[in-house]
C-alpha cells in the first residue's frame, strides 16, 4: 500500500460516511408527515403535532447544510495539505515533540469549535428559540464556550500530553500505558464528575423537604437503594428539556433532576423515572457500559501502536518526517469505520438496557407512571413519534417512545 492509496482512503471514508448518514436522514425525513400512531395518539393535539413536524424538518434541512459545509470544507483540508501546514507551524515554534503535539491539535481543534460556533449559535438562537426551548442568554453562551475551552486546555491537553509523553518514553508498549491512565481518568470522572465538573456550568442543590423527597425515599428504600444523594440542576437556565441522570459509584452516588423535569411531571411520575435510573444501577448497566467502553478503547489503542509508526500514515497527509499526531490523525479517519461498527453495537446494548430500566420501574413501582412520563417529556421536547427504523439502527441509544409503550404494556 502507497501513501497515496492511504490518502485515496481517507477521503473515500469521509465521503461515505457523509452519504450514508444522508441516506439515513432522508429516510428518517420521510416519515416526519406519517400520522401519530394510535397509542400514542395522545401524546400531541393537531396544532401540537404540526409544530413537531415544523421543528424535525426545520432540524432537518438545518443538519443537512450544516454538514455539508462541514465536509467540503474538511475535505478542502485535506486536499489542500491543512495537516502538514499546521504541522510546520507548531515545529517553528517549538522543537519538543509534545508541545508540538499540543499546538498541532489546539490549532487544529479551536479553528474547528470556531468554524462550527456560527453554526451552534444559529440553532440555539434562531431554531430552538423559535420553538420556546431556548433560556440562554448570549452571555451564558459564549461563557459556556470560553469555560469548555479551558476545561479542554486542562483536561484534553494533559491526557493528549501525557499520551505523548508514554509514545516517545515507551515506544513498543505505549498503549498499555495510554489505556491504564485512561481508565483511571474516566474512573475517577465517573466518580467525581457531577461533583467537580457539573458545578463550573450549572448551580446543584439538594432536593428539599417535602412530599416529592418523601416518595423517592420510600421508593428507595423499598427496592434496598442506598440513596443519600438527590440533588436538583437549574437546567431551565439554557433550556426548556426535561432530564434526569444517575452518577458515580459507592457513597458518591447520586440522583440528579433538572429543575424542569420537577416543573413539568407530577410527583409519581419523576419516581417512575428514578426507578428507571435505579433500574440501570441495579441491572449493572453502568459498570458494564464503563468496562466495556474501557475494552473498546484498549482495543483501539492496541491497534493504533501497530499503525502509529507507520510513516506511509505522516505521508499521506503530506508530511514527510512521521510523527505521533499526524499518523493518530490519519488513523483515526482510517479506523471511523470500525468505531461506526463498534458503535452499532453499543447503541443496540444501550437500546435492550433501556428496556431491562423499563420493566424493572414497570415490577417495582408501576408501569403506567412512567408511559405517562414518557409521553410527557416527549411532548415537552417535540420529539419524534414515527422515527424510521434504519435511523433507530443507526443513531438511537433509547429505544422511540412507541417501542417503549409496547413493552411497558405488556
Amino acid at each position: 500500500m502507497t501513501a497515496t492509496m492511504i490518502f485515496n482512503s481517507i477521503l473515500s471514508i469521509l465521503i461515505l460516511s457523509f452519504v450514508i448518514d444522508k441516506i439515513l436522514d432522508y429516510l428518517n425525513a420521510k416519515k416526519f408527515d406519517e400520522p401519530v400512531p394510535s397509542e400514542l395518539a395522545d401524546v400531541y393535539n393537531d396544532s401540537e403535532y404540526k409544530k413537531s413536524q415544523a421543528y424535525k424538518k426545520e432540524n432537518s434541512k438545518f443538519s443537512m447544510w450544516s454538514s455539508t459545509f462541514t465536509l467540503v470544507l474538511t475535505l478542502a483540508f485535506f486536499l489542500y495539505d491543512g495537516f502538514a501546514f499546521v504541522d510546520a507551524v507548531a515545529k517553528s515554534i517549538s522543537e519538543n515533540s509534545i508541545v508540538i503535539t499540543l499546538l498541532f491539535f489546539g490549532v487544529i481543534l479551536l479553528a474547528s469549535d470556531l468554524i462550527s460556533t456560527p453554526f451552534a449559535y444559529y440553532h440555539t438562537f434562531v431554531i430552538e428559540e423559535k420553538y420556546g426551548f431556548n433560556k440562554s442568554t448570549r452571555k451564558l453562551f459564549f461563557l459556556d464556550k470560553l469555560k469548555g475551552w479551558i476545561m479542554g486546555i486542562l483536561l484534553g491537553g494533559g491526557i493528549l500530553a501525557l499520551i505523548t509523553w508514554f509514545y516517545k518514553a515507551f515506544p513498543n508498549n505505549f498503549w498499555w500505558y495510554t489505556w491504564i491512565a485512561i481508565a483511571v481518568f474516566s474512573i475517577f470522572m465517573n466518580m467525581f464528575y457531577a461533583k467537580l465538573i457539573v458545578p463550573i456550568f450549572n448551580k446543584q442543590k439538594p432536593l428539599e423537604a417535602g412530599l416529592l423527597r418523601d416518595k423517592i425515599e420510600k421508593y428507595a428504600t423499598k427496592v434496598g437503594f442506598q440513596l443519600n444523594h438527590i440533588y436538583v440542576i437549574d437546567g431551565s437556565k439554557r433550556s426548556t428539556k426535561s432530564n434526569a441522570y444517575f452518577s458515580g459509584f459507592g457513597k458518591e452516588k447520586r440522583i440528579t433532576l433538572f429543575d424542569t423535569l420537577i416543573d413539568d411531571l407530577e410527583e409519581d411520575e419523576i419516581v417512575a423515572v428514578l426507578a428507571h435510573e435505579v433500574g440501570h444501577y441495579k441491572r449493572k448497566h453502568i459498570v458494564i457500559n464503563l468496562f466495556s467502553s474501557l475494552l473498546l478503547t484498549g482495543l483501539t489503542l492496541w491497534l493504533l501502536s501497530l499503525f502509529i509508526s507507520n510513516p506511509l500514515l505522516s505521508q499521506a497527509l503530506g508530511v514527510s518526517v512521521p510523527s505521533f499526531h499526524i499518523g493518530l490523525i490519519a488513523f483515526m479517519v482510517l479506523y471511523s469505520p470500525i468505531s461506526g461498527i463498534t458503535g452499532l453495537v453499543m447503541n443496540s446494548i444501550s437500546r435492550k438496557f433501556e428496556y431491562q430500566a423499563d420493566n424493572y420501574a414497570k415490577e417495582t413501582f408501576g408501569g403506567e407512571p412512567l408511559i405517562s412520563s414518557l409521553k410527557k417529556l416527549s411532548k415537552n421536547s417535540l420529539s419524534n413519534l414515527t422515527p424510521h427504523p434504519a435511523y433507530v439502527f443507526a443513531h438511537y441509544s433509547h429505544p422511540p417512545l412507541l417501542e417503549r409503550f409496547k413493552n411497558l404494556k405488556k
